[in-house]
């Protein structure tokens, strides 16, 4: 259980939820005293809206939360962060707050990074709910919990071996399999762009592989980037461009906290993650601009930019994940600038051929409060990214549609799979909003994990 619940049955203080619509029967029937406090503390009836309640020696004996309409799990974050310390429990809610999503808008709140820094303060906590879904939200906060630590982690504690020790904690818990591809053999097993892009750096680059679930399982593929730290190459970064680049592996952040939300729910799925893990380094065996790669599905790209590096190891990965031609393939990257221009740092831009799939993860993205907006694939500005000497460029030769052309890139190595869906995100929030504190985020990961269990069924 984290570390924010209490469990059922513990002696705890009482949350009172009310809606708008519903305020005013409950002040109706409340104490005189609560009704005079309100009044006199001038109590604002709006959603998100936390008022203690004093008793008779001064302590807060109950609290009053006013939740939206619908709810949202934001409420209970507001909630979170309004309350004292000690072990609260909501009162009997369900309509007005139901105990899923106040499980997963609490722990989303109580999240806090502290590997380097001691974090003292005491936090409340709540007496952990009981009904439909709870389990289920525990284990998604887990795993936003264990993302957002990845993403968050600075690059000289997380490099690709540390990255692939973190898949391999993850296999080891839930029983998958697990192997690593690195170095030079990379070359042997027929994946030339990661081993390019990470063969500068004195961290080796790597595959990693993970396998879980029945083999007769309908097949279920994540790809994550994992470029652990990007400092552009031999085309270099800005010194500022750089300030936040530990979390260029936010791709790869945010599919493993899907593959073991996946296996600790145990959907009925053939589960697969691949993760290239590489650190775009400068030195004398860096790759250049000019070079030409033979990627691994045979296709020759001319590297135009060093720093478009994230398009060339998903490249490789995708490449292998369509040979067995999943039912569905997913991938996820903090792949362009360009998409953050677009669509802002809260929403993952949606990139698929596939209307149905989109309709799909549009609704769950609603639906779970994680939304996200779909960007065509308009095949003329493939064009863009034309080369001379080979078949495609890395990078566009124009300043437009970046993260158009980027994903066009990437579904040139998707050939045999009907359903692929590519998430250009930012794995990051940028400023604190109540449950998503600013820092690492597994921006998506609640709408992919909705759209898998809608499509392939939840484990009986």
């Amino acid at each position: 259980m984290l570390s924010c619940f209490a469990p059922p049955a513990t002696p705890a203080r009482l949350v009172r939820v009310v809606s708008a619509d519903s305020y005013a029967q409950w002040q109706a029937a409340a104490p005189a005293a609560a009704r005079e406090w309100l009044a006199g503390t001038d109590f604002k009836l709006k959603p998100g809206a936390v008022a203690l309640l004093p008793g008779p020696a001064g302590e807060p004996p109950e609290a009053l939360l006013v939740a939206s309409s619908p709810p949202e799990p934001w409420d209970a974050s507001s909630l979170f962060a309004a309350l004292p310390p000690g072990i609260w429990q909501l009162a009997d809610v369900d309509d007005l707050l139901p105990p899923a999503l106040a499980t997963l808008g609490w722990a989303l709140a109580a999240y806090r990074f502290t590997r380097y820094r001691r974090d003292e303060a005491e936090q409340p906590r709540l007496v952990l709910p009981t009904g439909a879904g709870v389990e289920r939200a525990v284990q998604i906060a887990e795993s936003i919990w264990l993302g957002r630590d990845l993403v968050n982690m600075p690059a000289n504690d997380l490099g690709p071996a540390e990255l692939a020790d973190a898949v391999g904690e993850v296999a080891a818990r839930f029983g998958a399999e697990c192997r690593t591809i690195v170095g030079e053999a990379l070359l042997g097993a027929n994946y030339p762009a990661i081993h390019a892009v990470g063969r500068a750096s004195d961290r080796a680059p790597r595959l990693v592989d993970l396998r879980w679930g029945d083999a007769a399982a309908p097949r279920v593929t994540l790809v994550g980037k994992g470029v652990c730290f990007d400092t552009g190459g031999l085309d270099i970064k800005p010194s500022t461009n750089m300030l936040l680049m530990k979390k260029d592996m936010g791709g790869a952040a945010v599919m493993l906290a899907l593959a073991r939300c996946v296996m600790a729910l145990d959907l009925p799925v053939r589960l697969r993650l691949l993760i290239p893990a590489v650190e775009n380094s400068i030195g004398g065996t860096a790759f250049r601009p000019g070079d030409v790669l033979t990627m691994r599905s045979g296709i020759t790209v001319e590297i135009t930019n060093t720093d478009a590096e994230g398009r060339l190891v998903l490249a490789d990965a995708l490449a292998e994940a369509d040979s067995e031609e999943p039912s569905l393939l997913l991938d996820g990257a903090t792949l362009t600038g360009a998409a953050r221009v677009a669509v802002g740092p809260e929403l993952a831009a949606l990139f698929t051929p596939d209307d149905r799939l989109a309709e799909d993860l549009l609704r769950e993205g609603t639906a779970g409060f994680d939304p996200m907006w779909r960007l065509p694939l308009h095949t003329p500005y493939l064009g863009y990214m034309k080369s001379p000497v080979a078949d495609l460029a890395n990078a566009s030769s124009k300043a437009f549609a970046g993260s158009i052309t980027a994903a066009l890139f990437l579904k040139e190595f998707v050939k045999r799979t009907g359903s692929w869906a590519h998430l250009d995100l930012f794995a990051w929030n940028d400023d604190s909003r109540p449950g998503r504190p600013r820092g690492g985020e597994a921006t998506a990961l609640r709408p992919l994990l909705a759209l898998m269990e809608g499509r392939l069924g939840r484990s009986s």
